[in-house]
């Protein structure tokens, strides 16, 4: 064990070889451990009070290994250490995630720890690499397996064993009850299996020796799951139109990729009653903070129903795949975002009252379509409408019977630039959020593929969008 561990409470370290021309390749001789002393204490105030200090290497509990106690003595405390993971549980394998370290004891006033990582089923073998956060409060220290050698900064090749730790100005003298310590690992590039995460935290008196200190230690196993998922540039958009904005209770399409490790719909046993789930297989999406309600899933495209929300302009859109959770897209949130549902990604999804399919003749082989004629009421099926009166919430099922939740704003729907009569316009009675329009078709329209847009609360649905008419 160092001298050093002595002198400082906080296990300071060897001087580096700017102090003495001591090799680190291997364990020092008798002669040139007497070199050694003789170095340090002409180097001792550097040491003391110099940036780079901590402990050695192989202090972090791991089995076979020592633990701070052994050069820290004093009573047991009524603190702790304990760590927070940004993926919890669990790595994906080379996702860097950010750590954070609190050491706490009511009693204590200076603060060090000590972390590594390794395969569960190998305690002598690393697992990932550590970056030192930017407060210069942590630092990076490396030995190998023979537990001989140490060094700070990056671990050359025959130091393959990583020590996360404090540094002098990280012990914080002064600072009562708590202190924390934050860095980032980065685990293997692939699957190793489970991984232990071992820590030991020392909550120190700070009276400037080894005693009277509590240590404290803690050891997590991270499960490994499936990378992260990412959305697309772009893929957050309305379920019916595509286009960039959705509105609360309105259908929205995420695009991208392991987004889910699965392919369903919600099925009845999802609900709970009337209420919409939350989570499919492990699956959940937050828009602006809120959990959406889940309608389907896939690795590479999840729909969900977007939850209520005052908020307008751009909103952060999270995607989370059994405890991973991907970097924010983003998709504009407005009062509404009427949008009708489309064939072929062209016409507008339409039913006389007797639901027979209102859409060019031929459009699909083997079912009937008759194009729209003046005069006829036809019903248009879209999302984003907005609210409704009575107020129905997002994330519960539209009653199926009673007094239906007609849209609050007032619709206007065009044909070929010719308004068309709204006959009605609600949520569909045990459906979330599915609208039904109902319109005449006006005597004056002109025949053929005609463009049809719907506007509520100044908002209107894209303008691309066809329906057939036949005179």
């Amino acid at each position: 064990m160092h001298i050093a561990f002595i002198l400082n409470e906080f296990l300071v370290g060897t001087p580096d070889a700017s102090d003495y021309q001591q090799s680190m390749s291997t364990p020092p001789t008798n002669r040139s451990f007497a070199m050694t002393l003789a170095a340090f204490g002409a180097a001792l105030p550097s040491l003391l009070f110099g940036y780079a200090q901590g402990p050695d290497a192989t202090v972090a509990g791991v089995p076979g290994e020592n633990t701070c106690a052994a050069c820290h003595a004093g009573s047991s405390g009524s603190g702790s250490v304990t760590v927070t993971f940004s993926n919890g549980a669990n790595y994906t394998p080379g996702m860097t995630q950010h750590l954070v370290v609190t050491v706490a004891d009511a009693a204590q006033r200076r603060w060090g720890f000590q972390l590594t990582a390794r395969q569960s089923g190998n305690s002598k073998a690393q697992a990932g690499t550590f970056t030192p956060g930017s407060d210069g409060y942590t630092q990076l220290v490396c030995s190998d397996v023979n537990y001989q050698h140490e060094n700070w900064g990056t671990c050359p090749a025959s130091m393959p064993l990583q020590y996360i730790e404090h540094t002098l100005n990280g012990t914080r003298l002064g600072t009562t009850k708590s202190a924390s310590f934050a860095f980032d690992w980065t685990p293997p590039a692939s699957d190793v299996g489970s991984i232990v995460i071992y820590v030991a935290g020392n909550a120190a008196n700070g009276d400037g020796t080894e005693r009277g200190d509590h240590i404290y230690t803690q050891r997590y196993t991270l499960t490994a799951v499936g990378a992260a998922p990412s959305i697309a540039t772009s893929g957050v958009v309305n379920g019916a139109s595509f286009q960039p904005n959705v509105a609360p209770g309105a259908w929205v399409t995420i695009q991208g990729t392991n987004l889910a490790n699965s392919s369903r719909s919600w099925t009845g046993s999802d609900f709970d009653g009337s209420a919409l789930p939350t989570k499919l297989d492990g699956v959940s999406v937050t828009i602006d903070g809120k959990a959406a309600y889940v309608g389907y899933i896939s690795p590479t495209q999840i729909n969900v129903l977007a939850p209520a929300d005052g908020a307008q302009g751009p909103v952060a859109v999270q995607v989370t795949n059994n405890g991973v959770t991907g970097a924010a897209g983003t998709v504009q949130l407005q009062t509404a975002s009427p949008a009708f549902f489309l064939w072929y990604g062209k016409y507008a999804v339409a039913t006389r009252p007797d639901f027979s399919l209102v859409a060019p003749e031929d459009l699909f082989a083997g079912v009937k379509t008759v194009p729209a004629e003046p005069g006829d009421v036809i019903i248009l099926w879209g999302t984003g409408f907005g609210a409704t009166t009575p107020a129905v919430d997002p994330g519960v099922l539209p009653p199926a019977s009673g007094v239906p939740a007609v849209v609050a704003a007032a619709v206007t729907v065009t044909i070929g630039g010719i308004n068309a009569p709204v006959v009605g316009a609600a949520l569909t009675p045990g459906n979330a959020g599915l609208y039904q329009i109902a319109i005449q078709i006006p005597n004056s329209v002109a025949q053929g593929d005609l463009p049809i847009v719907a506007s509520v609360s100044g908002l209107g649905s894209p303008s691309n969008v066809l329906l057939s008419v036949q005179r």
